[in-house]
């Protein structure tokens, strides 16, 4: 049903089970149908076309993506954070409906991959001759809060780098000056959906791996949470390759 409403509450997932079930009973009083099971397959027949497309994992072969999470009113997304750059004289250009919070955090983000430059491996000649553009796509949702951070830092330091982040990794977390991971809220939610959106790991903040209890053991037993502390821990787990994967996720947060 998650294609059919989106919200907090129950109301209207009550109201489209209410209608895939009369319609399933006009269709045995009229003699088509002696019994139903009620089937995905069913639920689109009878509602027809999806009212809501949620966003799902996607292959990163471009260098300067990442994939957040982030809690709306009607629950938990995922988002893609989406970093360019061209010639220019260091100007970060930020756009995607941000709020104040997040537009901030873009620009710790920014400075932190800059001050990191010889760490990561660019060079710093790069941040002087360079603009950045930051977007979140969606540009009409608004959107705020400080948890994309780890998002966008991992995606200007793809950028700089030239190391595309894993698709099956999203990440949350807000990040200070010192590349440290600040706990958020919503994890319960957030988690959800990156299991519906079909990734297989989630960094967190390590402060956040008490909230991972509250998960369905479907989620925790299916994905693997990284609790970090660090920025360079994130980097090494966003960074590495697939098939290397179990090898360089020590932090493993199943509870």
């Amino acid at each position: 049903m998650q294609d059919y409403t989106r919200e907090a509450g129950v109301r209207n997932l009550e109201r489209q089970v209410g209608a895939v079930c009369r319609k399933s009973a006009v269709k045995i009083a009229g003699g088509e149908w002696t019994h139903v099971v009620i089937t995905p397959e069913l639920v689109r027949s009878q509602l027809k076309k999806e009212k809501f497309e949620s966003e799902s994992l996607e292959d990163m072969e471009i260098p300067g993506i990442a994939t957040g999470l982030a809690v709306t009113e009607t629950g938990g997304n995922i988002i893609f954070i989406e970093a360019t750059r061209m010639r220019g004289q260091g100007k970060l250009n930020l756009t995607g409906h941000l709020g104040d919070v997040m537009r901030e955090s873009a620009q710790i983000a920014h400075s932190y991959v800059r001050s990191k430059s010889d760490q990561l491996g660019i060079d710093a000649d790069q941040f002087e001759k360079t603009d950045v553009h930051l977007h979140v796509p969606a540009g009409a949702v608004p959107k705020d809060g400080p948890s994309a951070g780890i998002a966008m830092v991992l995606a200007m330091a793809s950028l700089f780098t030239g190391r595309s982040v894993r698709g099956d990794v999203g990440m949350t977390g807000e990040v200070t000056l010192r590349g440290r991971l600040l706990p958020v809220g919503g994890i319960k939610m957030k988690m959800l959906a990156a299991h519906r959106a079909g990734l297989t790991t989630v960094i967190i903040p390590k402060r956040n791996k008490k909230d991972l209890v509250d998960l369905p053991d479907e989620v925790r037993n299916t994905m693997l949470f990284v609790a970090v502390e660090r920025i360079d821990e994130a980097l090494d787990v966003a960074f590495c390759a697939k098939e290397n994967a179990d090898d360089n996720l020590p932090l493993n947060a199943k509870v």
